[in-house]
């Protein structure tokens, strides 16, 4: 490498001694050791933690962007900064095996730090998702099984994880289109027993994208169906993900103490099911209780909402799932949930100071990172920072695009239009989110 090439640690160093401070007091500054400081500057070691080079932005009046635009990725050599545009953009709709790309991860903390630092910048538009095919399967019948399909236990578990994929991707246009197949060839998999535990889990699937689309009456449905298939195949884990679809059903037709209740009593029936391997089982509970204090918040129980995300909290550093877990869970998710808890209670300065310590790139999939976003996006309209609002709802698209079809964002986009003077762009995206500009 060329020494005249600026990488973080040269970055860091320029701006200490701009400072005049010598490395022991920037140490001190962002209670790190000197020996770090100096092995940081030498770009002998990694600084990847987003909250550090948040504090050493902060005491050194050094951009964020800029740092951020010069940290090394992971087994890669260090980058240099006027390599690497600070308006870098993420890219769109990465399914979770390609999350761990360090070129992600680095585009994903660019984009956390724009939420908070950074000049407003276009986004890429959205297509509109709608359910077609699936919604003609859930009210009018059956559909075909595809042409050519695999009918068997491997065949019919790879379609599970397919459309588990697609959704934990963002890509709910594909998914709407594929799920009424997929779901056709898992009740085509004989016996039935061996079937219904299948269907039951894309039947959640189904249900958990009505949700993202805002088609409340049939989670209804979806979740019906997820709930009886999963009763008649067994597996504890598919039925407590479908009694949380079920609450989440109940919710939002408005019957927040029975969807509570619901869902702690299926994390409860989880937890006691000793057929399942602990970690797991706890994973599952700690998801169901981190649903039912999102119930409590927004019931308004104070007390019940922070007992319950505390207990899924607890939970969820024993409980671990992998990659072909029913739902997404672990101390990251949970804290999602708490930011939401938040902006329930009305607490958006609490939301805002959880969400600075929430790591976009922890949370494993797009469709996790769009909702950080969308969440943060809600907290900051709440406390009536139209400007940043905006920047998170940017952060969400170019993380997740086909987030923004959901009704939360489209009555952001719509109560920031007269902002439009200051807000470049924002007319624009309110028209990608849906919003009638007519």
């Amino acid at each position: 490498m060329a020494g005249n090439e600026l990488t973080l640690g040269k970055l860091i160093a320029k701006a200490r001694r701009r400072k005049g401070w010598p490395q022991r007091d920037l140490a001190a500054m962002i209670d790190k050791s000197e020996s770090w400081v100096s092995q940081a500057e030498r770009d002998v070691i990694p600084v990847n933690s987003l909250e550090t080079l948040r504090r050493i932005s902060e005491v050194l009046d050094a951009p964020l962007p800029e740092l951020l635009a010069a940290t090394p990725c992971p087994g890669h050599p260090p980058t240099p900064a006027r390599r690497r545009p600070a308006s870098a953009r993420v890219g769109r709709n990465l399914g979770p095996e390609e999350g761990d790309d360090p070129v992600r991860r680095r585009e994903l903390l660019a984009a956390a730090a724009v939420v908070f630092t950074t000049p407003l910048a276009s986004a890429t538009p959205a297509q509109a998702s709608t359910l077609g095919p699936l919604e003609e399967l859930l009210l009018y019948g059956t559909a075909p099984v595809p042409e050519g399909s695999d009918v068997t236990p491997a065949g019919v578990a790879a379609s599970v994880k397919a459309s588990r994929q697609h959704f934990r991707a963002a890509r709910y246009d594909t998914l709407a289109k594929t799920l009424p197949g997929q779901i056709a060839r898992a009740q085509a998999l004989k016996p039935a027993e061996l079937s219904a535990t299948a269907v039951a889990d894309l039947y959640n699937i189904a249900a958990r994208l009505c949700i993202k689309l805002g088609e409340d009456g049939l989670v209804a449905i979806t979740a019906d169906r997820a709930l009886g298939s999963a009763r008649t195949g067994g597996d504890a884990l598919t039925i407590a993900e479908a009694h949380r679809m079920v609450s989440s059903a109940w919710r939002r037709q408005g019957h927040l103490s029975r969807a509570t209740d619901i869902a702690v009593r299926a994390a409860q029936d989880v937890r006691a099911d000793r057929d399942t391997p602990e970690p797991a089982r706890l994973a599952s509970g700690s998801s169901l209780l981190a649903t039912a204090a999102y119930t409590a918040a927004k019931m308004g129980d104070r007390q019940t909402a922070h007992a319950l995300i505390g207990e899924a909290a607890e939970t969820s550093k024993a409980g671990r799932t992998t990659a072909e877990a029913r739902t997404d869970v672990g101390v990251q998710q949970v804290l999602l949930h708490q930011l939401s808890v938040h902006y329930l209670l009305g607490d958006a300065g609490q939301a805002i100071d959880l969400a600075k310590t929430i790591d976009p790139t922890a949370l494993p999939t797009a469709e996790r990172q769009g909702r950080f976003f969308i969440d943060v996006a809600r907290c900051f309209d709440q406390w009536g920072k139209p400007e940043q609002c905006y920047r998170a709802l940017l952060a969400a698209e170019r993380a997740a695009p086909q987030e923004i079809r959901r009704g939360a964002v489209k009555d952001l986009a719509g109560g920031l239009l007269p902002h439009d003077r200051s807000l470049p762009g924002v007319r624009a995206f309110a028209g990608r989110a849906g919003v009638s500009l007519n």
